[in-house]
């Protein structure tokens, strides 16, 4: 398992970060690690695809799931098996969604394999014959060290999410619990507090994965309107 994760995982991710080191990202790490998201989003787009109509077909289904849930208010347990039943039906499944966030966690731990110690290259760190080894690595982006801690990188992730939930539920207002309305208070804030204690390098990846996903989402609602019936 450990040759596994190091030759197939971690190697091939230290190798093609340094190649765009060298090379697009003109010896700024930080450019490199947007550069990685931006193509490891691009190479995901058939599931940010899915997932995007997943959520379309779920934004048809708006009313009829608010009717569910009024049908059946006192039944918390019938209205989840109404709308499982009713998505179902309309084939909305959340494998896509499920995919992408997998993915991009395991992205996310070999990045913090790659920093955790500093980027260096040891006897275990093997450069392939087309990457050049860049000597002393600048981990330095727009003022701040993507391998130390970053309470304003963290905060911008945590402010994007906040404003992401809250555009989210005040689309859906009627629908808005107060246990929602925790969600929206708690989980930015613990993103904030988990982030902080991590490299900056992980609220770089998550918030370039975020626009990323922000933009896809902006021209498939450009592209694809959903009607709302009277």
């Amino acid at each position: 398992m450990g040759v596994l994760w190091h030759d197939y995982l971690y190697n091939p991710l230290l190798n093609f970060l340094i190649f765009l080191y060298n090379g697009p990202a003109l010896g700024n790490l930080g450019v490199a690690i947007i550069e990685l998201t931006v193509l490891l989003r691009l190479a995901l787009l058939p599931l940010s695809i899915l997932d995007e109509r997943n959520r379309y077909r779920y934004e048809k289904l708006d009313r009829h799931v608010e009717a569910i849930k009024r049908d059946f208010r006192d039944d918390p347990i019938k209205i989840k098996e109404k709308v499982r039943e009713l998505l179902h039906h309309h084939k909305v499944n959340y494998w896509s969604k499920i995919g992408l966030l997998g993915i991009q966690l395991l992205v996310l731990v070999l990045l913090y394999q790659v920093f955790v110690g500093g980027v260096k290259f040891t006897r275990h760190e093997v450069l392939y014959s087309w990457v050049q080894a860049p000597g002393n690595v600048n981990t330095m982006f727009l003022g701040f060290d993507v391998g130390h801690r970053s309470l304003f990188w963290a905060g911008m992730v945590a402010g994007l999410l906040f404003l992401n939930i809250y555009t989210i539920q005040k689309q859906r207002e009627h629908l808005v619990t107060k246990s929602d309305v925790m969600y929206l208070l708690t989980f930015p804030l613990m993103t904030l507090v988990l982030l902080f204690l991590l490299p900056m390098v992980k609220s770089l990846f998550i918030l370039t994965s975020m626009l990323f996903t922000m933009t896809v989402f902006a021209l498939r609602k450009l592209f694809f309107r959903v009607k709302v019936p009277k």
